[in-house]
């Protein structure tokens, strides 16, 4: 008997515990919030403790909202369905066809040879090459598959235990500083948009955003991996590095080409309605780039291919979206904005240090895609509240966004480091020592640079 209630609870214990913790924190705030708000509150309790659990698979929690929403009162069914098939949703899925035909004909496998080579043979350059490259791949691509690409090279350039972790965080933090660099680069980002979108406010285009993101890039990519090479500087590299760069064959030519064209259009259409008075929807032209691929004779694609794409993460937009949306309808961002007024007798640089040093070391405990979803309309309530000024609202919600990516420390926070984790090599005590210097270096570094740069960028 003891042994199937054991069996029971190890098969159950995350969902028990999710529920537990969702019931136990809705009772916590039903005294201070009205029971619509103190419901949701409950509910995105449990949905963010599966999603950190694994109770159940992503995909499958990613689709609660739909039922436990309408079921609870929070948003009705016509209202909740939508926020899953958002139009930005579709300029990911795009990306994701990019990503898969990349993948499918090994062209990431020259870019990463190509950049490896421009660095020195020493523990400190193939850190640098790691970071770099896995940043760079990541500001396109998912960094998911980014770190599952370049992990096992990471893993076996040595033997050498310590260089090994090195090599491997490397590529992890490369992973999350790159996806800051581009609207597509990581989830958090597109939520942001979307919202924009959402709430008819003018949106950032491509190589605004570019623009706006190339000084904390490069800095944190000058700063982290020279945090990593602190006590490896002498360790031995004998044997590291690829003999020679991979020549490209006729198909990977061809994708390098459709690549620097799709780069092209996006830099011109950036600038266009400066130039021409019009702009392509930046949607339609990076689902039309995926849709290209499977063109007989241009692309590289079948159908078949498609079932590599990651369902569980568009999913995971649509839910991001709910749980945003519902937040709205409830009044409950309203009202916790409300609960936050003390901040804006704040000055401006130390608000925006306050609200990076909140968001990243709560993403840490959580889903950064649900974190954003949560913020982004408490932010954008408290901006309206507060009378901002919208180039200083926009930055507000921008800097909340990006701390969204300062996840560093341990391996539930993101993906690629629950990916480097996997190899078994790395002691989350090392992760959480390394990530929090580096959460306090991108803490302090977006509130500098919101202050003194965005808000003559925007």
């Amino acid at each position: 008997m003891n042994s199937k209630l054991d069996i029971f609870l190890e098969a159950y214990r995350p969902i028990i515990f999710a529920v537990a913790i969702g019931l136990a924190l809705y009772l916590l705030v039903s005294k201070i919030f009205i029971a619509p708000q103190a419901i949701l509150i409950g509910l995105v309790a449990f949905l963010v403790t599966l999603w950190t659990n694994e109770g159940l698979p992503l995909g499958v929690v990613s689709l609660l909202p739909i039922i436990l929403f309408p079921s609870f009162g929070i948003l009705d069914l016509n209202h909740t369905v939508p926020n899953y098939s958002k139009s930005i949703i579709f300029l990911f899925l795009g990306g994701f066809m990019l990503a898969i035909a990349i993948e499918k004909i090994k062209l990431h496998e020259y870019f990463s040879a190509k950049l490896l080579s421009f660095f020195p043979k020493t523990p400190t350059g193939i850190i640098y090459a790691l970071a770099i490259t896995s940043a760079l791949l990541s500001s396109i691509l998912s960094n998911t598959t980014i770190t599952l690409l370049l992990m096992p090279i990471a893993m076996f350039l040595s033997e050498n235990l310590k260089l090994k972790i090195r090599f491997l965080l490397a590529t992890a933090y490369g992973a999350s500083v790159g996806g800051i660099l581009t609207p597509i680069g990581t989830p958090p980002n597109l939520i942001l948009l979307g919202f924009l979108e959402d709430k008819g406010l003018e949106t950032i285009e491509f190589g605004q955003w570019v623009y706006m993101m190339l000084p904390i890039v490069g800095v944190m990519l000058l700063i982290i991996p020279w945090l990593l090479s602190i006590g490896v500087k002498d360790e031995s590299v004998e044997g590291i590095g690829a003999d020679s760069i991979p020549q490209l064959d006729a198909q990977q030519k061809r994708l390098y080409f459709i690549m620097g064209i799709l780069a092209l259009v996006l830099v011109l259409n950036t600038f266009a309605k400066q130039l021409w008075g019009f702009s392509l929807n930046e949607k339609m032209i990076l689902l039309g780039f995926g849709l290209l691929m499977f063109i007989p004779k241009i692309g590289f694609l079948e159908w078949e291919d498609t079932r590599n794409l990651p369902y569980e993460i568009i999913f995971l937009f649509g839910a991001g979206f709910s749980i945003a949306k519902a937040f709205g309808s409830t009044g409950l961002a309203s009202e916790i904005a409300h609960k936050l007024s003390f901040i804006s007798d704040m000055p401006l640089f130390w608000m925006f240090l306050l609200v990076a040093f909140v968001v990243a070391f709560s993403t840490e405990v959580t889903s950064n895609t649900a974190l954003t979803s949560i913020a982004i309309p408490i932010f954008y309530e408290f901006t309206k509240a507060k009378d901002m000024s919208p180039e200083t609202g926009m930055i507000l919600l921008i800097v909340a966004t990006i701390s969204a990516s300062y996840a560093f420390m341990l391996p539930i926070a993101t993906p690629p480091n629950a990916i480097i984790m996997s190899s078994r090599v790395i002691p989350i005590s090392q992760m959480a020592k390394v990530g929090f210097k580096a959460n306090i270096i991108g803490i302090i570094l977006v509130a500098v640079v919101a202050y003194l740069l965005w808000d003559k960028m925007l």
